[in-house]
C-alpha cells in the first residue's frame, strides 16, 4: 500500500490528495476550484443526504428550492452580509448576449433570496414559524482550494427559518445544531464533535449568534463541520419580513440559517482515513459488507451468491464482486481503498472446510467463519466498528487537546493539536495575535462543555487550532 498512497505521517495533504484519486471519490473540474463527485463518493453523500433530510424534516423543516441567480441588489440590502460575503462572489454581467441592466450573484448562499419570499408569505403571526430547507449547490470563488474542503462549487443544505419570538428562533437554531447536526456527526459518521460559540470575529456575516460543530482531523487540525446561525431581526428589516402579531401589532421576524455541505466528506477522510486507504463508518456506508470470490472453483460463486442474498435480506448493504479475470490482491486493495467496513472472501479452499474468511477493515482482522454464522459475525462486526472508530477518534481528540493558560502557549501548542485556554486571558486582542500566526478560536464552550448564550458569559473556554 505504500506504493499506493503517500503514508499520513511524511505528507497528510499529499496522502489526503492520494486518498481521494485512488479511492475513486472525486476529480479535479475543468474549472479553477471545480469539482466532479465521482460514483464512489457520491453514493457516500447520498447516505449523509439521506439521513440529514430525515433528520431535518423530523424538526418540522419543508423542502424548497430558490433560484441560484440572486440580483445584486438583494445582497446590497444587508450591508454586512454583502460585506463579508464580496470576496468570494460569482457575479454574471452578461446573458444572452448582452450585458445585464442588473449584475447577478450566482448563490453564495440564500438568506437575502429566500428572505424576499418569506416576505410575500408572511403576514400573521399564524404563518409563522416557517420552517424551510433547500438541498443546493453553492458558488464561492476560492482562492486556494482543496477538493471537498474549500471548492468554488459545493453542494449543501441550507436550512432558513422566520420565527414570530427571539426565544423561539434561539431554540430552534440551537434544536438543529444538537438533534440535527451534533447527532447526526457523532451517530452517523462517528466524529465526537465539540459544539460552541463562534466569536464575533468569526461570526457568520449578518448573523447576531453563529454555534459551530468542530471536528479534529487526523493530522489534528480542525474542521468546521457545520453552522447553525441566529440572524436576529437583521434580514426581517432588509427584507420587510413583517407579520401581525396575536395582539394586532406590526412586528419584524425572527430569522435563522443553518447549513452543512460535502465538507463533511472531506471530515470524513481526514477523521478516519489510515495509510490503506478511507474507512467509512459502517452505518454510513454505501456498502457495509463486500462479498468477493477468490478465485473459481466448485460450487464457489453459487455460494457467494447465497451469503450475499442472506446478508441483504438481513437488512446489510452488499456489494459483490466476481471478476476473478482480474487478481484478486488487486482488487482487495481496492476495497481496502474504498473502506468497505467488511470484506465476505469466498474461496474453494475455504469452502471445502465449511468456511469463508470475514475481513475488518476498521478492526483489521482477517477470521475464518463458519458459513453458516456469517450474517451473524458481520451484523456484530458492523455494530463493533462503528463504536470503535467513534472511539478511536475521541481518545486522538483527548491526547491532543491541552489545558494552557495564555494565548502564547495556545499559538504553541496549536503546531500539534488543540489549545483549551480561558477565554479571559484570550479576548479580542489575543484573538487578533493568534490570526496573524494562522491560529483561530474555533468555539467557545462553557466549563460543562455546553453552548453558552454570549461570548460575555464568565468562565468560558476557548479553544484555539489550526484549521482547514
Amino acid at each position: 500500500m505504500a506504493r499506493v498512497l503517500t503514508p499520513r505521517a511524511e505528507d497528510f495533504p499529499r496522502w489526503y490528495q492520494d486518498v481521494i484519486a485512488k479511492a475513486e471519490l472525486a476529480d479535479n473540474g475543468p474549472v479553477r476550484g471545480t469539482m466532479v463527485i465521482r460514483p464512489a463518493g457520491y453514493a457516500i453523500w447520498e447516505r449523509m443526504q439521506s439521513d440529514m433530510d430525515g433528520r431535518i424534516k423530523a424538526a418540522g423543516a419543508q423542502n424548497a428550492y430558490f433560484p441560484l441567480f440572486i440580483p445584486e441588489s438583494y445582497l446590497r440590502r444587508e450591508a454586512e452580509h454583502v460585506e463579508g460575503f464580496s470576496p468570494e462572489l460569482a457575479v454574471v454581467t452578461h446573458g444572452g448576449g448582452k450585458q445585464l441592466a442588473e449584475p447577478i450573484v450566482v448563490r453564495p448562499t440564500s438568506e437575502t433570496v429566500i428572505g424576499e419570499f418569506m416576505a410575500k408569505w408572511v403576514s400573521s403571526y399564524r404563518d409563522l414559524p416557517l420552517l424551510l430547507n433547500q438541498w443546493a449547490n453553492v458558488v464561492r470563488w476560492e482562492l486556494r482550494p482543496r477538493l471537498f474542503l474549500r471548492t468554488s462549487e459545493f453542494l449543501w443544505q441550507e436550512g432558513h427559518t422566520a420565527h414570530a419570538t427571539e426565544e423561539d428562533a434561539r431554540a430552534y437554531a440551537r434544536g438543529i445544531l444538537h438533534d440535527v447536526y451534533e447527532d447526526f456527526m457523532r451517530q452517523m459518521l462517528a466524529i465526537p464533535v465539540v459544539v460552541g460559540r463562534k466569536t464575533v470575529r468569526e461570526r457568520f456575516a449578518g448573523a447576531t449568534s453563529t454555534y459551530t460543530l468542530e471536528g479534529m482531523m487526523g493530522d489534528a487540525k480542525a474542521l468546521q463541520m457545520g453552522t447553525s446561525h441566529e440572524l436576529g431581526q437583521n434580514f426581517a428589516k432588509a427584507f420587510d419580513i413583517v407579520f401581525s402579531s396575536a395582539e394586532g401589532r406590526q412586528e419584524h421576524a425572527w430569522t435563522t440559517s443553518w447549513g452543512t455541505s460535502t465538507r463533511m466528506l472531506g471530515g470524513l477522510i481526514m477523521a478516519h482515513g489510515d495509510d490503506n486507504g478511507l474507512r467509512v463508518p459502517p452505518r454510513l456506508a454505501p456498502i457495509q459488507a463486500h462479498v468477493m470470490i477468490v478465485k473459481d472453483g466448485e460450487g464457489v460463486a453459487a455460494e457467494a451468491a447465497k451469503i450475499r442474498d442472506a446478508l441483504r435480506d438481513a437488512g446489510i448493504r452488499v456489494g459483490f464482486d466476481d471478476r476473478v479475470d482480474t487478481p484478486f490482491g488487486r482488487r482487495a486493495v481496492d476495497a481496502e481503498l474504498k473502506g468497505y467496513p467488511v470484506r465476505i472472501e469466498v474461496g474453494p479452499r475455504d469452502l471445502a472446510a465449511g468456511n469463508v474468511v470475514v475481513v475488518r477493515r476498521i478492526a483489521g482482522t482477517k477470521t475464518p467463519t463458519p458459513v453458516t454464522g456469517v450474517v451473524s459475525a458481520v451484523t456484530a462486526a458492523l455494530a463493533e466498528d462503528q463504536q470503535a472508530l467513534y472511539d478511536e477518534a475521541l481518545a486522538r481528540r483527548e491526547s491532543h487537546t491541552v489545558d494552557v493558560s495564555n494565548v502564547d502557549a495556545a499559538i504553541e501548542v496549536a503546531a500539534t493539536g488543540w489549545a483549551r485556554v480561558p477565554w479571559s486571558a484570550i479576548g479580542a486582542e489575543g484573538e487578533a495575535k493568534a490570526n496573524a500566526q494562522g491560529v483561530t478560536v474555533r468555539c467557545l464552550t462553557r466549563a460543562d462543555g455546553s453552548v453558552p448564550g454570549s461570548e460575555d458569559e464568565p468562565d468560558l473556554i476557548a479553544y484555539l487550532a489550526r484549521a482547514y
